[in-house]
């Protein structure tokens, strides 16, 4: 288990990368092998939780406020210290709130695995340069998967506030 240094659980950030870390043992026991599988999985994971979460906060408030119902997104960190979008109205009223382990589960694994089209992608990111390893991460985040479940998470927060 990651843990945060005093005062991690207040700094967005670190709460963050706790859960890349843990994103990337997952990712670790699913593609990696040798050591250097191990180092990609793990740059993988931290890239991924960093990137989507880094890209839904700003949707949250686009969206929202194209819809007439602005909201304010950021990350906090819950009574276990693990990271979680918060979202808040106009007025600085709680919205909602979503673990950061759930957008992240939901939007690269189905029953537990990784989804195929996730898997095919990350699969390709172990293997090459890091320009190669780039690309396939970006393909995987551009991904029909991940773009659904960012997109019914942002669905959800919206019906939320009726």
């Amino acid at each position: 288990m990651t843990t945060l240094p005093d005062g991690g659980r207040d700094d967005p950030q670190a709460l963050l990368r706790a859960e890349g870390e843990r994103l990337a043992r997952r990712l670790t026991q699913t593609l990696g092998g040798g050591a250097a599988d191990v180092d990609r999985a793990h740059l993988l994971g931290l890239s991924l939780a960093v990137n989507l979460v880094n890209a839904f906060l700003p949707t949250v408030e686009q969206v929202s406020r194209h819809a007439g119902r602005p909201l304010h997104a950021h990350l906090v960190g819950d009574e276990r210290g693990r990271a979680v979008v918060e979202t808040v109205t106009q007025g600085g009223e709680r919205h909602a709130r979503l673990p950061v382990d759930d957008l992240l589960g939901s939007a690269l694994f189905v029953g537990g695995r990784l989804h195929p089209t996730v898997q095919a992608h990350l699969t390709d990111a172990m293997r090459g340069s890091e320009h190669h390893a780039t690309r396939a991460l970006a393909a995987c985040l551009k991904s029909a998967p991940v773009l659904g479940a960012l997109r019914r998470h942002l669905t959800k927060l919206l019906q939320k506030r009726g």
